[in-house]
């Protein structure tokens, strides 16, 4: 009885480190850097930073909000995996009540800064990755399929384009080749992850590709699509959003994730799928990068 009243108590007082956690905010830190290139790219000559700051204030309230729907619909799933049984709600910190009134408040808040700040079509879009997100990934698709992150990559790769929209105000193509470029990227990134956490979801019952088709076979998706990403990382020099500096900052990190996703593929040493998600985080943060250097090089030449 005693432990109950506890847990009851606790979940009706979290802490505020219980509320930064259901925002998840190392995913969101790597969402917004994209966003602040996409519009970076986008802009004409100085950014406006007032606009910049409204539009990252309210893209990052949305993904937030995205992410404390996401712990609570999954809390079942999370309690079940040791990566994730120490979060607020499978530790009973927290309440599913609370958190989705704090996941209500952070995307209506998010929402409403960016239609009345910054543009009605970056609002919109917004709401629509929050629903890919929060809803049709996390509700339907992870839970009934094995492509889930494929499919739902889409609403994860927005950012940028986001970025893109709110300087422009419209969906041109260079937004969506910085869009491209995530949703290629997300099938390695996470599919290392699967398989270095493979038994932690067949615990909770989710359809991994690892767990639905076998390592090898997820490994050799991981290299297709770590191709397609060095393809599709190349386009912008194509095409001119990226110069030379980007060509040759890209080419150097993209032979780095073609080494891991071989090497996932040749070894096996259960450490290398882990050491390849931690890469790709790195890669993508640095790709972005190398962007926005090469955008603003010939500032400093």
């Amino acid at each position: 009885m005693a432990t109950l009243l506890l847990t009851e108590t606790r979940a009706v007082a979290p802490g505020w480190r219980d509320y930064l956690a259901l925002c998840k905010l190392r995913v969101v830190a790597v969402m917004l850097l994209t966003l602040v290139v996409g519009f970076c790219l986008a802009s004409p000559s100085v950014p406006d930073g007032v606009v910049l700051l409204l539009a990252a204030v309210g893209v990052g309230l949305a993904a937030a909000s995205a992410a404390a729907i996401n712990h609570v619909l999954d809390a079942s799933i999370d309690s079940r995996m040791a990566r994730t049984a120490r979060r607020p709600l499978p530790q009973g910190r927290m309440t599913p009540m609370r958190a989705l009134i704090f996941a209500t408040l952070l995307g209506t808040s998010g929402i409403a800064v960016l239609h009345l700040a910054v543009n009605p079509l970056t609002a919109w879009l917004t709401l629509a990755s929050l629903i890919g997100y929060a809803v049709i990934y996390t509700a339907i698709l992870k839970r009934a399929t094995p492509q889930n992150i494929v499919i739902g990559g889409v609403a994860g790769a927005a950012p940028p384009l986001l970025g893109w929209t709110a300087v422009t105000g419209s969906v041109d193509y260079q937004g969506l080749l910085l869009m491209l470029i995530i949703f290629a990227w997300t099938p390695p990134h996470f599919w290392a992850l699967c398989i270095a956490r493979r038994d932690d979801y067949a615990r909770a019952g989710i359809p991994m590709l690892p767990n639905t088709h076998g390592v090898t076979y997820t490994g050799m998706q991981i290299l297709l699509y770590t191709l397609l990403t060095l393809v599709v990382t190349i386009l912008p020099f194509v095409t001119g959003m990226g110069g030379w500096v980007y060509l040759a900052g890209v080419l150097l990190i993209n032979a780095r994730l073609l080494y891991w996703a071989l090497k996932l593929n040749r070894s096996c040493d259960a450490a290398v799928p882990m050491k390849m998600f931690r890469y790709s985080i790195v890669y993508i943060m640095w790709l972005f990068a190398i962007l926005l250097v090469d955008h603003y090089w010939p500032l400093f030449v």
